[in-house]
């Protein structure tokens, strides 16, 4: 049996041949013109009025941060289940994260947790929508009106997600979006900014741009970074754009398929279609072992591997990484959902060139696998 992966990208003819115009024109830089249309066209997607085109998706996490002045002294709320760009971007701030426990259905943060987390250290909530859930974004904005808190909404997984009708990237006075090789729209590494507030948009284009200045170019007043998107990598996610609401419906009939083939598998937790204010994406298409099953994550994933089956472990809790250990951080705290995840969670291929057979594959020896 041909290996599976985990997730193989769906490139459009277009692409093709917008990077030869690229290369064509000379135009490879970040001055090129995909750059600037992928920055409009991406943000009209999530009906914002700005976008701003960075590296990649940790980049735009970063300039988030700076952008809203959070710094010494600041907290910023955070779930603990989620990857570590998050945190790093609050700690390299010299902000402090404070992590919630996840959700044990949808796997996103606790929104009902947020409220006592909050000191009057507190700046901002970073929200993350996980694996294909949007986060109960109502609850979330109420808490943050309360306590005139900034909200960083990190979408890089829901691209083409819907929170009640509206877009998911739509609701933070920040939001980002990844475009790394795994995500609905891909520009191999990539990540944009969105925001509706013209000095935050004229903020965060200047930190990505090394806090160049318009009229005295190599005097710097701030430090900024050169984290800016080339118009080869722009081109590859323009020709993407028009394709979202097919790549959504398919990852949705990818959900289907395995929700349909797996759920008489007792013992393992599939992720929910539908809640009251989203269907399920399947960005990735998730499955946790019940505590009642002996093995971990990994050994299951192990033996996959053997069979040529790719998997990824779930994320490992913010609260339980060395590197944050090691300074002092998170210590005696405790999120039993996020460590039961990270220890019993693991995702299936996923990706948009998944074919329906590959589907009854990975199917047929998860079955074999936990029989």
């Amino acid at each position: 049996m041909n290996f599976i992966p985990v997730n193989e990208p769906f490139l459009p003819a277009k692409a093709k041949i917008y990077l030869n115009q690229c290369i064509d024109t000379g135009w490879i830089s970040s001055e090129g013109q995909f750059v600037r249309d992928f920055e409009e066209k991406f943000a009209y997607t999530v009906s914002r009025q700005y976008g701003i085109a960075v590296c990649n998706g940790s980049a735009a996490l970063e300039v988030a941060v700076a952008a809203l002045d959070i710094g010494a002294g600041d907290e910023v709320i955070l779930p603990t289940f989620t990857i570590i760009s998050c945190a790093a971007a609050i700690v390299r701030a010299g902000a402090t994260p404070v992590v919630i426990d996840a959700d044990s259905e949808t796997w996103n943060m606790d929104v009902s947790q947020i409220e006592s987390a909050i000191t009057p250290r507190t700046k901002a909530i970073m929200v993350v929508h996980i694996y294909g859930l949007p986060v109960d974004m109502d609850a979330v904005v109420a808490i943050a009106n309360k306590y005139q808190l900034a909200i960083i909404e990190d979408a890089a997984e829901a691209h083409g997600q819907n929170y009640h009708q509206r877009p998911c990237g739509s609701f933070g006075d920040i939001s980002t979006f990844s475009f790394y090789a795994n995500k609905h729209v891909t520009t191999g590494e990539g990540g944009m900014l969105l925001t509706d507030d013209s000095r935050l948009a004229e903020q965060c284009r200047s930190l990505r741009n090394l806090c160049f200045q318009k009229t005295q170019r190599f005097i710097h007043e701030k430090l900024g970074w050169n984290f800016r998107m080339s118009n080869l990598q722009a081109a590859v996610g323009i020709a993407q754009l028009e394709s979202i609401p097919a790549i959504t419906e398919r990852k949705r009939e990818i959900g289907r398929q395995y929700t349909q083939q797996l759920e008489s598998i007792s013992g393992l937790q599939l992720p929910l279609p539908k809640t009251d204010y989203a269907k399920n994406i399947y960005w990735v298409y998730g499955v946790v072992l019940s505590n009642d099953r002996s093995e971990t994550a990994q050994e299951v994933m192990s033996v996959l591997a053997e069979r040529n089956i790719g998997t990824r472990p779930f994320f490992w809790p913010m609260h339980q990484q060395p590197a944050f250990s090691a300074s002092g951080l998170f210590e005696n705290i405790h999120c039993p959902v996020a460590e039961r995840l990270a220890c019993k969670g693991f995702y299936l291929p996923s990706g948009t060139a998944l074919i329906d057979e590959d589907v009854e594959i990975v199917s047929r020896t998860l079955k074999e696998v936990l029989a």
